[in-house]
Order: C-alpha cells, then sequence, then structure tokens
C-alpha cells in the first residue's frame, strides 16, 4: 500500500469516526432524507439557503464509513457556498467518482480531501455509498428553492 493510499485512508477514518456539521437544525430551508438500501446507509440533511447562499448544513447519517465520510467532507465544502458554486462542486465530485478513464482526479486546493475517496472507485458497489449525501444534497437545494 503507497503513503498515499494510507493518507487516504487515515482522512476518512477521521471523517468516520469525528463527522463534521453533525446535528439536527431546527428550522432548515430544506429536511431531505438519503437512502442507500444495498448498504444500509441512511442520513438525513438539513439545510438552511439564504440569499442564494448555503449558510448552514447539518447531517445525520447511519451507515458505512464511507457514506459518513463522505457527507462529512461534503458538508466542509459547501458551507458558505453559492448555489451554483455548490452545484459545480457536486458535479466536480460525482464526476471524479463516476469517471472510469480517469483515476486520479487532481482537485482543486479547497476540494483537495475529497480525493481521499477517489480509491473507493476501485470497488463500485461502494460508489453508491460515496454518492448518497451528495444526491441527497441535490434534492435539498431543490426542495430548498421550492423545486420539489
Amino acid at each position: 500500500m503507497s503513503l498515499a493510499d494510507d493518507l487516504y485512508r487515515e482522512t476518512i477514518l477521521d471523517h468516520y469516526h469525528n463527522p463534521r456539521n453533525h446535528g439536527v437544525i431546527e428550522t432548515p430551508s430544506a429536511r431531505v432524507e438519503g437512502v442507500n438500501p444495498l448498504c444500509g446507509d441512511e442520513l438525513t440533511l438539513y439545510l438552511i439557503v439564504e440569499d442564494g447562499k448555503i449558510k448552514d448544513v447539518k447531517l445525520e447519517a447511519k451507515g458505512c464509513s464511507i457514506n459518513t465520510a463522505s457527507g462529512s467532507m461534503m458538508t466542509e465544502v459547501i458551507v458558505g457556498k453559492t448555489l451554483e458554486e455548490a452545484h459545480e462542486i457536486i458535479n466536480t465530485f460525482k464526476d471524479m467518482m463516476m469517471n472510469k478513464t480517469k483515476t486520479d482526479v487532481e482537485l482543486p486546493e479547497d476540494l483537495e480531501d475529497l480525493e481521499a475517496l477517489q480509491g473507493v472507485k476501485k470497488y463500485p458497489v461502494r460508489i453508491k455509498c460515496a454518492l448518497l449525501p451528495w444526491n441527497t444534497l441535490i434534492e435539498g437545494i431543490e426542495t430548498a428553492e421550492g423545486k420539489r
């Protein structure tokens, strides 16, 4: 195993054992649930959107380390972003996870923790675990915008 693999595993385990932005928002702009029945992952995402910006996000996640770590990393990178910026980040992450021809995608510095999840591509069934928080975020943004 390479040093990069060790660092990536350490990053994932850190976010799994110490998830960022874990909790509940009492009066959110959106509250949405996500489920991955194949793995048993469940999460509830709370989102506050004001003036086209993500002011706060909280997650309550139950499931595997990949799902929890991905959600934790996601919450860190989207707080304070405009909805347009959030969509760009979501698309960048999903492209990284779904593009089988690119094995080592380099992300901008503010997204580099997400690179730790690239190794998940080696296990196609686990990709859904990593994408669940992101797909739930899309639903949350649409709900906050009144599109759902």
